[in-house]
């Protein structure tokens, strides 16, 4: 039987681009971990794909997992089939533009696989301590990011 973890991920940005930071929080019974990171340069959609993507890769073997995320950008991605019909379109868009951060969305398809995930949209700013934790680990990690920018300037 596999294991059940809960995650929970955000990402956020100082400017888009920008210097950007994610969090993610995983339970599994009375275990928590709590992990962040960030990119100098960056986007916001990015750094919501990359908490997934971190909190995933954690995970030591297959697991069910219900993975809550307020962007609708990662969740819908997976609940409406869009990801489906990018990787038949060849990575395009309707209107024929390219998908944007291929590399994340190749590596978040991988570890879906891997993993039985469940996507759940839930609202940012709605008061669920998970996700305000997230939400403050992405943060801290921006913040962090943008204080070692000011230091090297």
């Amino acid at each position: 039987m596999k294991k059940h973890v809960i995650i929970y991920s955000d990402g956020a940005c100082s400017g888009n681009p920008g210097p950007g930071g994610w969090g993610a929080v995983l339970l599994y019974g009375k275990r928590r971990l709590e992990i962040s990171g960030g990119e100098a340069e960056t986007t916001n959609n990015r750094m919501e794909l990359q908490a997934a993507i971190s909190a995933l890769q954690r995970l030591k073997e297959p697991c069910l997992v219900d993975l809550y995320s307020d962007s609708s950008y990662v969740t819908d991605a997976f609940n409406k089939n869009w990801i489906v019909k990018w990787q038949r379109s060849g990575w395009r868009r309707d209107g024929g533009k390219e998908v944007k951060n291929i590399d994340l969305w190749q590596e978040l398809i991988r570890l879906n696989h891997m993993h039985d995930v469940t996507w759940h949209w839930i609202r940012g700013h709605a008061a669920n301590p998970e996700n305000e934790r997230c939400d403050q680990l992405a943060r801290e990690a921006t913040g962090w990011l943008i204080s070692r920018v000011k230091l090297q300037n």
